[in-house]
């Protein structure tokens, strides 16, 4: 049985799921834009990596959207926590840094958010 409070955090697991969804869009569609504004120095030679970025965003909240479960959740953020692990070592690249830090932070904080907001979503 579904009470008030499970549709809300699910509501907002949606909710976050949704701008994650925005983004990566942004990221598929118009990776130059968003590195232009963002990270001015990223290689454009090496923007096909925002577009499999965006790829991956696009499918995993998706799949939160769709299904906002505990399960997907955790999924969700052990993705995020793999992206951020990998982008440590990217963070001595000069040229990389700014895109390293700019998705490698936000992947650290909605793993963390997401591994707690799992604990509280029904099965």
């Amino acid at each position: 049985m579904s009470t008030e409070l499970d549709d809300g955090r699910r509501r907002v697991a949606r909710v976050v799921s949704a701008a994650g969804v925005v983004a990566g869009l942004l990221l598929l569609t118009h990776p130059d834009g968003v590195a232009a504004a963002v990270a001015p120095e990223f290689p454009r030679e090496r923007l096909w990596i925002a577009r499999v970025l965006g790829a991956r965003l696009v499918a995993q909240h998706a799949l939160v959207l769709a299904a906002p479960t505990a399960a997907a959740v955790r999924l969700s953020a052990a993705v995020d926590g793999l992206h951020a692990a990998s982008m440590l070592p990217v963070l001595a690249l000069p040229r990389y840094r700014r895109a390293a830090l700019l998705t490698g932070g936000p992947a650290a904080a909605s793993a963390l958010a997401g591994r707690s907001a799992a604990a509280s979503l029904p099965r």
